[in-house]
This record gives structure tokens, C-alpha cells and sequence, in this order.
């Protein structure tokens, strides 16, 4: 089978996210909304919006929308998002994700991964350590499928 990896470039916390790249025949497109509490007829409700300005501890909800542009199955696609060095990592939706917390070099679940310390012993990595985030996507994705992934994170 072929492998297709695709990669998104994520924008740095801008106030609109950059348009995603991808080679091969899956287009992607990236967008960043604020997560904001407002207060409707006295109840307390959580809104996204596109984000104007941003401070530290605002949360942000990343979407990463995927489609099939081509007449052929894409199959074993790899969906793979650097996280703003300005953003830290929270969560997924659903969980399906592997993270790295070296730059991209080793994947796994978040729960497997270690950091190295100083002094020779290591510490279990956590969210704040994820430098980049994938999906792979293994049932073939036909011409015209199309799906959303959902990750968020922490303004700095």
C-alpha cells in the first residue's frame, strides 16, 4: 500500500490559522477558535470563536479538516501537526492520536513516552511536553470522504 504522509503546518497561534499544506490527494484546511465562557439569560455557555487577540490561558480548539480530492482510495494516510511553540498541547477528541515529544522523531501514545533528565532518570512525558501530534488513518478514505480531527491546547 501506499503510504501518504501528510503534513500541516499549524500557525503560530495567528489570528486566523494558516492554510494547511498536504501532498498527494487529500487536502486539508487548519482553523483555531478560542474557547470563551459567555453568560446567555444568566447561564453560563461555551462559544468558539475565531480569535482576534490572545493572552495566556485562553484555550484554543484546532480543527483539521481532511478530504479525498482524487478519483483513487487514499489509503494509510498519516495526518501529522506540529503544535505552536506558543500553545500547550491538551487533548484530543477522540484519543486516536500519537504524539512526539522530540521534534517528531518517536511516536506513541502520549501514557508510553518518557522525558530524560538530568540526572540519568527519566519522568513520564505529559502535555506540556508534546511537540507534535498524528493521526493515522487506517480504513481507505474514497473520493470525496472527508472527516474532521479536533485537538486543543493552552495559550502559553
Amino acid at each position: 500500500m501506499i503510504r501518504k504522509f501528510i503534513t500541516l503546518l499549524a500557525a503560530a497561534c495567528a489570528t486566523i490559522a494558516s492554510p494547511a499544506f498536504a501532498n498527494g490527494n487529500i487536502a486539508l484546511e487548519s482553523e483555531i477558535f478560542v474557547e470563551r465562557i459567555t453568560n446567555t439569560a444568566g447561564k453560563p455557555a461555551v462559544v468558539l470563536e475565531r480569535p482576534t487577540s490572545l493572552i495566556p490561558g485562553d484555550r484554543l480548539v484546532f480543527v483539521v479538516s481532511y478530504k479525498n480530492t482524487s478519483p483513487t482510495p487514499a489509503t494509510d494516510v498519516v495526518i501529522t501537526n506540529p503544535i505552536p511553540a506558543a500553545v500547550r498541547f491538551q487533548e484530543t477528541l477522540d484519543g486516536s492520536e500519537q504524539v512526539s515529544v522530540d521534534g517528531g522523531k518517536n511516536w506513541a501514545r502520549l501514557e508510553n513516552l518518557r522525558i530524560a533528565l538530568d540526572d540519568g532518570r527519566f519522568r513520564p512525558a505529559s502535555p506540556a511536553d508534546v511537540t507534535h501530534i498524528r493521526w493515522i488513518i487506517l480504513e481507505d478514505i474514497t473520493n470525496g470522504d472527508e472527516g474532521k480531527l479536533t485537538f486543543r491546547g493552552v495559550v502559553k
